[in-house]
């Protein structure tokens, strides 16, 4: 299996998160998953490379050129694939992807997180997504996403293409768990009328 993970660079952040991303790097290396990140060396994204590396997992980065040029990649990842900008890198960590699981982060992660739900909805990309809910930092896009469909905004069963949990041993029975996506442009196109 080979999951992509969206996550922080940012390293100003409660040791929490880093103790939860360690957990996970860790149990992935054990269930034999493939990592795909950000290839950064800072942040949830430093720490998620070197538990998988110290337990002798495989990890793959995927860099625009313009960010290796200012030498934001991690050192110890040998498997390096770097686009040309940050729109090639977004697609690029879907290829051969089997689930995505979001890590918390700044507007980079939410970015991410928006777009591949966005293509979910569109049925560009169905695989599972997992978001992982440390220190209940979710909450906020939890509600935002219940508020948007309460609203009417979109459709509640959109609500079923994500699943949030809080611990990481949870991510990986999440993700076994969730059905395959089948709805697509037409059903998206079903709820705009």
């Amino acid at each position: 299996m080979q999951v992509c993970v969206y996550c922080a660079s940012s390293a100003k952040i409660d040791p929490m998160y880093f103790d939860a991303t360690a957990k996970l790097a860790k149990y992935f290396v054990q269930q034999e998953v493939s990592v795909v990140f950000g290839g950064g060396s800072s942040g949830l994204m430093g720490q998620l490379a070197d538990t998988v590396l110290a337990y002798g997992g495989k990890i793959k980065g995927i860099m625009p050129q313009f960010m290796n040029e200012v030498e934001w990649g991690h050192p110890g990842v040998s498997d390096f694939t770097y686009t040309e900008s940050m729109h090639e890198r977004k697609a690029k960590f879907l290829e051969g992807t089997d689930a995505l699981v979001a890590l918390p982060g700044g507007v980079g992660t939410f970015e991410e997180l928006f777009e591949v739900i966005t293509l979910k909805k569109l049925g560009q990309f169905t695989k599972p997504i997992v978001v992982l809910n440390t220190k209940n930092y979710f909450e906020p896009f939890r509600a935002l996403m219940q508020h948007a469909s309460d609203e009417g905004f979109m459709g509640s069963e959109y609500l079923d293409s994500f699943i949030i949990v809080n611990d990481p041993s949870e991510v990986l029975p999440a993700i076994n768990q969730m059905t395959d996506w089948t709805k697509g442009i037409i059903d998206a196109g079903k709820y705009r009328h």
